[in-house]
């Protein structure tokens, strides 16, 4: 697969998530065989870029391979200045968020509320492919707003016209959130009508799973998020699957626990102490749910508030 001239060196890719997808994690991500990572959605709001949020969610220091960085908003001059913004701080992709389904998001027409104007989707592509005629834009959007306005084809058709260079799909829409299960076949109708790159997303959680979406929508690749919390190896997993129809094995507790405590280290360095141990914590449960112990571990980890504290918690959970 190729995003404008870029190509990648897999089908897998992480999807961006709000919270999430900060610069440890996306580097996790790509050393456990993601081929790209997109970056937590960044506002386009200037007044905002100086904001600790913003600036935590548009760090890319020592960022390795391609930068893919999310923008969202609703303003078409907004958008396009975040852009070059962006692209100046080195971002090789600019990508604009129309999948996001938080209130709080769509309560000012942006995320996934833009697919209820495709006027207005129209304006907001051509402002941003025209403000960075060399860099390629891609588009996450859904199925549309509801179970009874799933748009995305015509999306998908504007989306080629402004000059958009891939699209990806998560295949519930607004309404639904995370509720229900994905559906994929209005993916593959969109493939079927557009030559840019399509993107399938929604419950890739098993290599299995992975193959029939890949099989049922034609899709050049798969975007995965909620299953590669706690297990970032999924990638790998994947990838080995289709390759070779066989399962790799699972990691050993030895190799977890090296990409904890690196992945904590990360966000230490990147946070400092009083954040980098809070925003720890979450990634620290995913990591340890399935684990004998798990739970009250959790808890306890919790308590901490240092982050060598924490960092040795977490290498004794594992030694044990």
């Amino acid at each position: 697969m190729q995003i404008g001239p870029y190509p990648l060196d897999g089908n897998l890719i992480l999807a961006p998530m709000a919270g999430i997808t900060d610069r440890p994690f996306r580097q996790v991500c790509r050393r456990l065989g993601a081929s790209l990572a997109v970056s937590e959605m960044v506002t386009s709001n200037a007044a905002l870029y100086a904001s600790d949020k913003t600036r935590y969610r548009a760090n890319y220091d020592g960022e390795t391979g391609l930068r893919s960085v999310q923008i969202v908003g609703a303003d078409p001059a907004m958008l396009a200045e975040a852009a070059r913004h962006n692209v100046e701080k080195g971002a090789h992709i600019i990508d604009i968020n129309m999948g996001c389904p938080a209130k709080k998001v769509c309560n000012l027409a942006a995320g996934s509320a833009l697919m209820q104007d495709e006027i207005q989707v129209a304006r907001i592509l051509e402002a941003v492919v025209q403000a960075v005629p060399n860099t390629p834009v891609t588009l996450k959007t859904r199925l549309g707003w509801a179970k009874d306005h799933k748009n995305v084809p015509r999306i998908a058709r504007i989306a080629e016209d402004c000059g958009i260079q891939a699209i990806a799909i998560h295949g519930r829409t607004r309404c639904q959130g995370y509720s229900g299960e994905a559906e994929y076949g209005l993916i593959g109708a969109v493939k079927q009508t557009v030559r840019i790159p399509v993107i399938a997303n929604g419950d890739i959680a098993t290599p299995e799973k992975a193959r029939d979406v890949l099989r049922q929508t034609g899709a050049d690749a798969l975007m995965i998020g909620r299953a590669a919390q706690g297990r970032p190896w999924i990638f790998r997993q994947i990838a080995h699957y289709l390759a070779d129809g066989e399962h790799l094995p699972p990691p050993s507790t030895a190799e977890i626990r090296t990409v904890v405590l690196a992945h904590l280290q990360d966000l230490h360095d990147l946070y400092g102490d009083y954040m980098g141990v809070r925003m720890a914590r979450k990634h620290i449960a995913w990591y340890v749910q399935d684990l004998p112990g798990g739970d009250e571990f959790r808890r306890r980890v919790n308590a901490l508030e240092d982050c060598a504290a924490q960092l040795a918690a977490v290498a004794a959970f594992f030694d044990r």
